[in-house]
């Protein structure tokens, strides 16, 4: 079975980067969160922009998948039932 990464692109500073992580940390994830700082890459630099936090599910070795953009007020069981409903399984603390 190949393995499942949910991907935040973020840039440091961010205060909507940073509240999503924490949030995404406190939930029960299946798999280690990977944060790509946009920063960091100026192809992803150019592609992210300002839109940052974006979520993106990668399954295996499959295409990149960028996930609807997440309100900043979903949290605990709210954002859990939202990753759900978005293809990534996640149980809420």
């Amino acid at each position: 079975m190949a393995e499942l990464q949910l991907l935040l692109y973020s840039r440091q500073g961010c205060c909507l980067c940073e509240g999503l992580e924490e949030r995404l940390r406190a939930l029960r994830l299946p798999a280690p969160l990977v944060v790509i700082d946009v920063d960091s890459d100026p192809e992803l630099q150019q592609r992210y922009g300002l839109e940052v936090p974006v979520l993106a599910l990668r399954d295996g070795a499959g295409p990149l998948r960028s996930l609807p953009r997440v309100s900043p007020r979903l949290a605990g069981a709210g954002l859990a039932d939202w990753l759900q409903r978005n293809g990534f399984p996640a149980q809420s603390v």
